[in-house]
């Protein structure tokens, strides 16, 4: 993208449009930042949801009003990239995310948010009041996504794009560049399915759209810090990094689930059914040489450890 500014916000629009779909990116979308549903976030952490992160706390103003999460910001550029590769379930051992199957895509999915960002300064933006957000720092990303017209909010919590499914990363690009919205997604297209709710093996949904992060998997194993007790150890089952069940059971996902277009994000065999016994003894050399780069640093050393040793656990029960 060259340097020429475009004049109308609409043309600004859809020159930042193509160029995330040249970057890889499946759909994108624009969205203003006024506040949003100021109730529902500190409802659900008044009933104690959040668990251990209490980062969610202090980040809550923030957000509840996105336009205070970047100096000068009034626009985010948001994108979806699709992680799904079908035909690639592992046949042994302990279960994994399908997210973090690859490169971390922190990494990944942020290089390329860097490059749209570049995109946006090009365009006119100020750099200073233009940067990039990938499942990091205070971005309430689903609830933007789906102002920017990218799907609806599942009972699952989920974002679902009706042509793509749930298994996407969600990226932002905060900009103070004027750019033509995309009109909110205002459909609910989960309709009377409760199949993510039901299948959850642990209860984690007290109420659609409402999750409990006490008893979510993927907290259990990725966020929560310090030793299991005995209920929390039972609970992960099989799962030793993340959980992917709610999303298996949908049916936007087993019939529009879109194969990811990112050759980086691409399944790593040796991440996709680590052996138990062999990540119980690792070392933290042996660790930092195996995850490096990977969604698995999230737990570090000892509590992947600790994971592996409760799944053992679990699996002997059986």
């Amino acid at each position: 993208m060259g340097a020429t500014v475009s004049s109308t916000p609409g043309s600004r629009s859809a020159a930042i449009k193509e160029r995330a779909l040249s970057l890889g990116f499946d759909a994108v979308g624009v969205c203003d930042l006024s506040p949003i549903d100021r109730d529902a976030l500190s409802t659900w952490l008044a009933e104690g949801y959040a668990a251990g992160m209490s980062y969610m706390e202090r980040q809550r103003d923030r957000r509840r009003d996105p336009a205070r999460i970047v100096d000068g910001a009034r626009r985010a550029v948001v994108t979806l990239a699709s992680y799904y590769t079908p035909g690639t379930e592992p046949r042994a051992g302990a279960k994994v995310a399908r997210y973090a199957w690859s490169t971390d895509y922190h990494q990944v999915i942020g290089e390329r948010l860097q490059l749209l960002a570049e995109a946006l300064v090009d365009l006119g933006a100020d750099r200073a009041a233009t940067r990039a957000y990938v499942d990091a720092g205070p971005v309430p990303e689903r609830e933007l996504a789906s102002r920017a017209g990218l799907g609806w909010l599942a009972k699952n919590t989920m974002l679902i794009h009706p042509e793509i499914g749930s298994y996407t990363f969600v990226g932002c690009v905060f900009t103070d560049l004027d750019l033509a919205c995309d009109r909110p997604f205002q459909s609910d297209h989960c309709g009377s399915c409760r199949a993510c709710l039901d299948a959850c093996p642990t209860g984690a949904f007290p109420q659609p759209r409402a999750l409990d992060a006490r008893h979510c998997i993927s907290y259990l194993t990725i966020e929560h810090r310090g030793d299991f007790d005995a209920a929390q150890a039972g609970e992960i089952g099989d799962w030793l990094f993340g959980c992917d069940v709610c999303q298996e059971v949908c049916p936007w996902n087993s019939k529009f689930a879109t194969p990811l277009r990112i050759e980086d994000l691409r399944p790593r065999p040796e991440l996709m059914a680590p052996d138990l016994e062999r990540v119980s003894e690792m070392s933290e050399a042996d660790f930092r040489r195996h995850f490096a780069g990977t969604a698995f640093e999230r737990t570090r050393r000892r509590g992947l450890a600790r994971n592996a040793e409760a799944v053992a656990r679990n699996r002997g029960r059986g």
